[in-house]
């Protein structure tokens, strides 16, 4: 690899001064490097903290730096673009993020010897719909929840899956997480934990009010559909779609979310031959 661009939390000083340590290492061996200027949420732009047109077309290699957040946000930013990630860990879980901070020498090296392989990880497109059309469209990585707001009371949740009822939550909200996902909300929720290079859906419900609610795992090819039910005595309920924790829209009775897997997927780099299972065991001390 020759051109790199690398991604920091412009507030944080920690973040800043890694970036210009990793900047200057890459040019000092003749590499190309760019980074971010600045770290300014830009929703009404069409992305949140990346601008994709300020990222040179000949990069090919994103340094994020941060924790498994700031890489997944990355990811979304850029997923109009065909580059790899670099995720370096200044933060604590480091499912995302390959390296630690002090080792951004040798993964450099590694990188630019082409010592690596790519991990591709499917994404989701999400698109809410109101009573007058589309409200809001988007990806995510991790996954797309939808749950309650305000006072504490259950919502009616049904669950369409290619066009045909398949069965209806009543519960505190619904997780539609990728593989990549599976270790974020929907493991704290009881769902599944799933190899993140697979190609599924995991349906997992959030408190569900029933003994017998249980995870549904589909084909990465099924389109799930959440529609929000009435409430008690046909009372219209409030819900709010969430991707990635983030970016929310807020639904109503009636209205719904429609979730497919994405055209495009995040490909990260992997500079070493930990397996999954070792990652996870680590982190499930």
């Amino acid at each position: 690899m020759d051109t790199f661009y690398i991604i920091a939390n412009s507030q944080k000083e920690d973040s800043i001064r890694l970036r210009d340590r990793i900047a200057g290492y890459l040019r000092d061996c003749g590499k190309i490097c760019s980074y971010q200027e600045e770290c300014v949420p830009q929703e009404a732009a069409g992305y949140r903290f990346t601008d994709p047109k300020k990222v040179p077309e000949d990069v090919e290699c994103v340094i994020v730096l941060g924790g498994d957040g700031t890489v997944i946000q990355a990811a979304r930013d850029l997923a109009c673009r065909d580059v790899a990630f670099l995720g370096v860990n200044l933060g604590t879980v480091g499912y995302l993020a390959e390296i630690e901070a002090k080792e951004y020498e040798e993964a450099l090296n590694s990188l630019m010897r082409g010592e690596y392989h790519l991990e591709s990880r499917m994404m989701l497109d999400g698109k809410a719909y109101g009573k007058a059309g589309e409200l809001y469209h988007s990806r995510a990585l991790n996954d797309i929840v939808i749950s309650r707001t305000g006072g504490l009371r259950i919502i009616n949740f049904q669950i369409f899956v290619n066009g045909r009822y398949l069965k209806s939550y009543n519960a505190d909200g619904m997780i539609i997480s990728t593989p990549t996902g599976s270790t974020g909300y929907n493991l704290s929720a009881g769902g599944p934990i799933v190899e993140p290079g697979a190609d599924m859906l995991l349906v997992t419900p959030i408190c569900a009010h029933s003994v017998n609610a249980r995870s549904i795992v589909l084909s990465g090819e099924d389109v799930v559909e959440v529609v929000i039910g009435p409430g008690r005595k046909t009372k219209e309920e409030q819900a709010v779609a969430t991707f990635d924790g983030d970016t929310a829209v807020t639904l109503v009775t009636g209205e719904r979310i429609v979730i497919r897997k994405s055209g495009r997927n995040t490909k990260l780099i992997k500079l070493n031959d930990r397996s999954f299972l070792e990652i996870l065991s680590k982190k499930l001390k």
